[in-house]
């Protein structure tokens, strides 16, 4: 066995005791590794707090953002209720003043030396008295109430002694006159006469036929019922059925140009009268008599249902026009 030199043994006692140094310098760069990894970590954790943080800011802001975009639109809301508010109120301000404006008008009228309050307070009464009368002549048919209402507005104008109103005295007694010259109110006297011929209406030669009927040769009785004789021209009701439903047809016509007549409808006036003839041809067997009572038909159709008065309504108008006149401002 060879023995080792002494000179080897401190080389290795050298090498071996390198071992440790290499081990602490590991151990520092784990160390170094570790800490600088528990950094990253802490800064890593402590970004994601922020970012947390910051998305719940952002979502705070929203909410408010949200919160007041509501605001607004509830204080835009709020201004166009206040606006219209105000519109309403302005228009009302302005009616109270305008109706203030025309109280105040008329409190200096009435104050004024210059009008007399009692010819005022005639001069309405007597354009009231002739406003009654049209109306009660145009619409009613009332002559009678017509006629006293001119002749109290005559009366109420004789008490005015302003010069300016004589004109208007003549214009009403020139309608006046007009008036009495009218026998009775048109649509009235088309009403009698239909009232009188629809009275009249009862087939007497009917009724006479119907009889002597038992003074007839025995042949033409036995055969009465079979054989019916008309003129070819036109369909007369021989039945008694069908006489009633002619006469209520008749009498219906009739009813309906009645009404038509009161609410002055001319064309639905001659319309009925003539469905009205239709049934009376039925009605009537004789010819001659047919053609009378059609006439007489005609003649009551052509009939005015309304007043031709030139000058209804004359005394009225320069009665309106006189005071518009005499009170435009000055």
């Amino acid at each position: 066995m060879t023995p080792i030199p002494d000179e080897t043994i401190p080389a290795r006692r050298r090498s071996g005791s390198a071992w440790p140094l290499l081990l602490m310098l590991l151990a520092v760069l784990l160390a170094a590794a570790g800490w600088y990894g528990w950094q990253r970590w802490l800064r890593y954790q402590a970004a994601e707090a922020a970012e947390a943080d910051a998305a719940v800011l952002v979502d705070a802001l929203d909410q408010r953002v949200d919160a007041l975009r509501r605001d607004q639109r509830a204080q835009a809301q709020r201004l166009q209720q206040a606006d219209a508010t105000n519109r309403v109120l302005r228009d009302e301000l302005l009616g109270l003043g305008e109706r203030s404006a025309i109280i105040e008008d008329s409190f200096a009228r009435f104050a004024d030396p210059d009008r007399h309050g009692a010819q005022a307070l005639r001069l309405d009464e007597a354009e009231l008295l002739l406003s009654l009368g049209q109306q009660r002549l145009l619409i009613a048919g009332d002559l009678d109430a017509a006629r006293r209402a001119y002749a109290l507005a005559g009366g109420v104008l004789a008490g005015v002694d302003d010069p300016a109103y004589l004109s208007l005295r003549q214009t009403l007694q020139q309608e006046r006159a007009a008036l009495e010259a009218l026998e009775a109110e048109p649509r009235a006297i088309a009403l009698a006469r239909l009232d009188a011929f629809a009275q009249s209406v009862t087939a007497p030669q009917r009724q006479a036929r119907n009889t002597t009927s038992t003074e007839q040769p025995w042949w033409r009785r036995a055969f009465a019922g079979i054989v019916d004789a008309q003129p070819s021209d036109s369909v007369v009701a021989v039945q008694p059925a069908d006489v009633a439903a002619a006469r209520a047809g008749f009498q219906l016509e009739v009813s309906l140009a009645r009404a038509a007549a009161e609410r002055r409808d001319v064309d639905g006036y001659r319309a009925a009268l003539q469905r009205a003839g239709d049934w009376l041809a039925r009605l009537e067997p004789d010819r001659p008599a047919r053609d009378n009572g059609l006439a007489q038909l005609e003649r009551i159709a052509a009939m005015p249902l309304s007043l031709s008065l030139p000058t209804l309504g004359s005394t009225l108008g320069q009665l309106r026009q006189l005071r518009a006149t005499r009170e435009e401002p000055r």
